[in-house]
């Protein structure tokens, strides 16, 4: 027993310890992503990009869809699977959209 509140006093002055160079800045927890010339993307940005992927998948659904249809393909199964993910995709985005609009709703509502 008495090993034990010996041991977990040390140890918490180790992690105090610990705690105290990592507030100095002396020690660094990980590695800093702009330490590889990484930049993380903006928000805005990342949209933008999500975006413009959704619509690559439309175009190239529809693209599928028309070949079927002109019976220039016969793959009508890859057509439908992309008709498919381009929708779902699409309805993500749409609701990603929604949640977003009612978060800043949410915040004007608020009171200052």
């Amino acid at each position: 027993m008495s090993n034990a509140s010996i041991t977990s006093p040390q140890l918490l002055m180790q992690q105090m310890s610990i705690h105290t160079e990592m507030a100095k800045g002396a020690i660094n927890v990980g590695p800093n992503p702009r330490d590889f010339g990484f930049q993380p993307a903006s928000f805005s940005e990342l949209m933008k990009q999500k975006v413009s992927e959704i619509n690559a998948d439309q175009n190239a659904s529809s693209a599928l869809v028309r070949a079927v249809d002109s019976g220039q393909s016969s793959d009508l199964v890859g057509a439908m699977v992309a008709s498919q993910k381009a929708s779902l995709s699409f309805s993500a985005m749409i609701q990603i959209r929604n949640r977003l609009v009612q978060a800043f709703d949410d915040v004007m509502k608020m009171p200052i």
